[in-house]
């Protein structure tokens, strides 16, 4: 080293920190980033041991072995310490009496404490408290409300699983004028741990007098428009329901009053609660019926408090379920008996297409129009002939192996659409469906023209197929001939009892759906819970389906009536056919010519098969209640066709004519037939060609009259004289009297419409009398009543 300029000699420590420094600055980034290269690979290698040790929490006999825990340890989160001193308690006891250990516990923080909780939730379930709020002048209610809390804390407690004891707390009756409305009505009260969940009922007698029902009622409308209050404040709740007590004597009808406070509860709070009504009004009267209707809506509120226990939900619900007001809509294009004509533009045909989603079962005739090679702007002369009658023999006689199939795969567009629809598809084969006369029944706003002509009632009518098959494809069918068709069965057989088990759990199903819908009576809706008659005529040939007989024996079995609806198209189906409560064969045309051009048939045997049918009936008159069905589609089988009807029911000699004008629907690929709102016959047009028919069959030396009316139906009866008794018609039924009959003649026994024959027809529904069942009322389109002409 040299000296520095002082002459001083530097010693050798200097000289090496002096290297050292030249050094540093000359290599001190690479040295800088090669540190930090290396502290980052420790500490990842740290890091990543000591997640991988297991934490565990040790018992009183690890620990005298036990390392202290690490600084990784002392910095857990405080939730993962809770954890610990749970998690320390159970292996406490996890220790028995000898010391034998059994085992460390596992700590697996908040993910643990979240599956831990949901464990508990399931095994520990939420109470549930049913809160009873009345009013009351006199004290009668009071005393009821008594009574029912208890009734319904025995039904409830009789209903629990004895295993695991019931979910419900002791029911508390509250009178409304001395509960604090704040309290229960703008925000639901909470339980001291928070693991209560509520259930409304209300009991309301209706006053003309001033009362605290009046209060209540403008409680409960200011708190619903208080901008301030969610619209919904009792929406927590699980739901509500009301009954309501009146005096038919005062107000005889709802119109007039009969439990209107009632009523205007039950709206509100569908409007507080966020639609969760949970049962339908129920309305009795003081005087009369009160009791007995205040049981039957106990009884339903028992079967949806069980459902409560298990989901904590009041399930599915039709569209409009819970809504504070009924529904405004009736026009919905579903069957109930009748037959549909439709019209549809070409500009909406386009438009459900470039759409790219199938709606409706019509699309898909929509889609077959658009993949012919013509363009979908060119329509066929005529519908095209198919021909099935002799496809299955010709094969087997090739010695070609034929792959049964499903008729409505679930897989299929059809399948998707019916479903979509509101169809219930049971089996492979099979179909349940509400029908719009039920919905309309357990409101009260009329009953199908079977409740007129034959005592049926509608809300407690089920309507199904055993196969959604045909072998026809009519011009005015509601669904076009989109249904599978055939000559000849040709699909999987599904047992009866599959069938007959599915239809029943989907229709109850469906009803369940209505409770919520405002307007339906809770009285109708107990009683639509015991399905009493089916009208097997949703769609399709019910007699195609090869155990037609077995099922009907399982229906008559659960005395439940039958109304078979056939085509007139499979005679030795209809020959094998056991006992029904009544036959009807659809009458579409008069003559062969008509029949072919109005229903289409496959058969190349048609008219043939047609007359072998009316033969049958012929032959069966005297052991089955038989039924022509006319469909009047005005331009296809009205004008000047009387004359041929009476020749065909001369040879069938049925006990009933039903002479029924077509319903008009909206929209359809039938228009391809040339049907239009113009082959919809008025009323009295109707009633002109039953005048004429009349006459014919007069004219003939038959003795038929005409017996009833349904016009909201657009629909006629004449009757065989066989069915008038001192100058009265007895069209209804004694189903009583026919299921002792079968019971004691068996399904091939010999006994006569007449040994079945129900009281006389009522006055209101002959001729001459509209055929509108007093008890209901008539709407119009938007719920407002219709005042009688």
């Amino acid at each position: 080293m040299f000296p520095d300029s002082r002459g001083v000699r530097p010693s050798v420590t200097e000289e090496i920190a002096q290297y050292v420094l030249e050094l540093w600055h000359e290599h001190r980034i690479p040295i800088i980033m090669s540190t930090l290269f290396i502290l980052s690979l420790v500490r990842i290698y740290l890091h990543s041991t000591q997640t991988r040790e297991p934490l565990r929490v040790l018992s009183n006999l690890d620990e005298k072995v036990a390392p202290k825990p690490s600084a990784v340890r002392d910095e857990k989160p405080k939730i993962e310490m809770e954890e610990e001193s749970e998690a320390s308690e159970a292996t406490e006891s996890a220790v028995g009496k000898k010391g034998e250990k059994k085992g460390p516990r596992r700590i697996k923080g908040d993910a643990s404490r979240k599956a831990r909780g949901a464990t508990q939730a399931g095994n520990e379930a939420r109470k549930i408290q049913v809160l009873l709020f009345y009013s009351s002048l006199t004290g009668s209610t009071e005393k009821i409300a008594q009574t029912f809390a208890q009734e319904l804390e025995t039904s409830l407690g009789d209903s629990a699983d004895k295993g695991s004891g019931s979910a419900f707390l002791s029911p508390k009756v509250l009178d409304l004028s001395e509960a604090d409305y704040d309290e229960y009505f703008i925000t639901p009260p909470k339980s001291e741990d928070d693991q209560t969940d509520l259930f409304y009922l209300l009991l309301i007698p209706s006053y003309n007098i001033d009362t605290i029902n009046d209060s209540f009622l403008e409680h409960l409308q200011e708190t619903h428009h208080d901008f301030r209050i969610d619209t919904s404040p009792l929406a927590p709740i699980l739901g509500y329901s009301v009954f309501g007590f009146g005096d038919r004597e005062g107000w005889p009808t709802e119109e007039e009053g009969f439990c209107i406070q009632a009523k205007d509860v039950d709206k509100w709070m569908a409007k507080l609660s966020a639609r969760k009504r949970a049962y339908p009004l129920g309305m009795g009267d003081w005087k009369r019926d009160g009791k007995e209707r205040l049981s039957e809506w106990k009884t339903g509120l028992v079967d949806v408090l069980k459902q409560l226990e298990l989901t904590r939900s009041l399930g599915e619900g039709v569209p409009g379920s819970g809504d504070p007001l009924e529904s405004d809509d009736e026009e919905e294009a579903e069957d109930d008996g009748e037959v549909l004509i439709e019209e549809v533009s070409v500009s909406k045909t386009t438009k459900g297409r470039s759409g790219g989603s199938l709606e409706d079962v019509e699309d898909i005739g929509r889609i077959m129009e658009f993949s012919r090679t013509d363009g979908p702007g060119q329509k066929s002369a005529a519908p095209l002939a198919i021909d099935f009658t002799t496809e299955g023999k010709a094969a087997a006689k090739k010695g070609v192996t034929v792959t049964v199939k499903e008729m409505v795969p679930k897989s299929s567009p059809t399948y998707a659409a019916l479903t979509k629809q509101g169809y219930a598809i049971v089996g492979s084969h099979s179909g349940v469906k509400i029908c719009r006369w039920t919905k309309s029944a357990l409101r009260g706003r009329g009953s199908c023209y079977k409740y007129s002509f034959y005592g049926i009632n509608s809300h407690q009518c089920m309507e199904s197929t055993p196969s959604l098959s045909c072998s026809n494809k009519c011009v005015f069918c509601w669904r076009h001939g989109t249904n599978p068709v055939g000559t000849t069965w040709r699909w999987v057989v599904d047992p009866p009892q599959l069938i007959f088990d599915g239809i029943r759990e989907n229709h109850y199903k469906k009803i369940k759906m209505m409770r919520g819908v405002p307007g339906v009576r809770a009285e109708r809706f107990a009683e639509a819970m015991r399905i009493r008659h089916c009208a097997l005529s949703l769609v399709g040939e019910p007699i195609f389906y090869p155990h037609i007989n077995e099922f009907l024996g399982m229906l008559h079995g659960e005395h439940i009536s039958s109304f078979l609806v056939c085509n007139a198209q499979h005679p030795d189906q209809l020959a094998a056919l056991q006992h029904v409560t009544q036959l009807y064969v659809s009458i579409d045309a008069s003559n062969r010519e008509s029949l072919r051009r109005i229903d289409r048939p496959l058969h190349r045997d048609f008219w043939e098969r047609f007359q072998r049918c009316l033969d049958i009936l012929r032959e069966r008159r005297f052991r089955q209640r038989t039924v022509f069905r006319l469909t009047l589609v005005k331009g296809f089988n009205i004008e000047d066709e009387a004359e041929g009807y009476a020749d065909l029911v001369e040879r069938g000699l049925p006990c009933f004519v039903e002479i029924k004008g077509v319903t008009y629907c909206g929209t359809s690929t039938s228009s391809s037939a040339g049907l239009t709102m113009a082959n919809v016959p008025f009323y009295q047009e109707v009633c002109d060609f039953v005048v004429a028919l009349e006459k014919a069959l007069l004219k003939r030396g038959l003795q038929y009259g005409i017996a009833a009316e349904h016009a909201h139906s657009c629909c006629i009866l004449l009757a065989s004289e066989r069915f008038r008794v001192d100058g009265k018609w007895h069209t209804l039924i004694d189903y009583d009297r026919f299921f002792e009959l079968l019971e004691e003649k068996g399904p091939d026994g010999d006994f006569s419409p007449e040994d079945y024959m129900g009281p006389p027809t009522p006055e209101w529904a002959t001729w001459g009398q509209g055929g509108f069942d007093p008890r209901d009322q008539r709407v119009d389109k938007k719920g407002r009543p219709i005042e009688a002409a």
